[in-house]
């Protein structure tokens, strides 16, 4: 159905939801749950996205979770919804307690390879590529940023 609007009207649309999104959060203060999601292809290159709507800057995949979903689902699904990959060997890293727009938030953190080559379908996610673990790109998400270096910790 998402597919019959224009590229460009569904960014816009997203646009505007990701800041209605954001006040709403804030007004509520209801808790949420969502999947941060380390995907590395066979070279060990970090998959980072760019979303059409927020600050523009370099991320990881993820998203929210759904009532009763496990956080390996979730991980698949949504890397499966914004790049287009099947993740494997997906394990859990990391629960993360947060605050995120106002509300709190349980991030969890998830690992896994993907043998795809991401496919971004230019509505939601505008961009999408692996990068060495020792160069990523700028401007890289402050959040995502924190979040890779304790991922790098947890390999060492």
């Amino acid at each position: 159905m998402l597919r019959l609007i224009p590229p460009p009207v569904h960014r816009l649309a997203l646009r505007v939801a990701h800041r209605v999104r954001h006040r709403w959060r804030r007004m509520r203060r209801r808790p949420l749950a969502g999947v941060s999601v380390f995907v590395t292809d066979l070279q060990g290159r970090l998959l980072l996205v760019r979303h059409s709507y927020g600050s523009g800057s370099w991320t990881l995949p993820g998203g929210g979770m759904r009532r009763g979903e496990a956080p390996e689902d979730a991980a698949r699904r949504e890397i499966g919804e914004e790049v287009g990959c099947r993740l494997e060997g997906v394990r859990m890293l990391d629960k993360l307690q947060e605050t995120l727009s106002g509300s709190p938030h349980t991030a969890w953190l998830v690992a896994g390879r993907t043998q795809d080559c991401p496919r971004p379908d230019r509505r939601e996610v505008v961009e999408a590529r692996f990068f060495p673990t020792h160069s990523l790109p700028e401007p890289l998400a402050v959040l995502a940023r924190n979040r890779i270096e304790a991922w790098r910790g947890k390999l060492r």
